[in-house]
């Protein structure tokens, strides 16, 4: 009898949900455009991303303005 070809098992992507916890105004510009591309923009708003080193250190130049609520993964 032939073998059954095993089941291929896609690897498990780690992320972290971030969550901005203070506001943007009166800060450099950089910072702004940084939170923009995490997806933030609002206090409270949460997202989902990739847990890569780009995306932590992303967060480490904002660290005062954002908190990581869970690691997933």
């Amino acid at each position: 009898m032939a073998k059954k070809p095993e089941a291929v098992v896609a690897p498990v992507k780690k992320t972290i949900v971030v969550q901005q916890t203070s506001s943007a105004a009166r800060r450099p510009a950089v910072q702004t455009a940084t939170l923009k591309g995490l997806g933030l923009n609002k206090i409270r708003r949460t997202r989902e991303l990739e847990d890569t080193p780009s995306i932590r250190g992303m967060v480490h130049a904002v660290r005062h303005m954002v908190k990581i609520i869970e690691e997933r993964g």
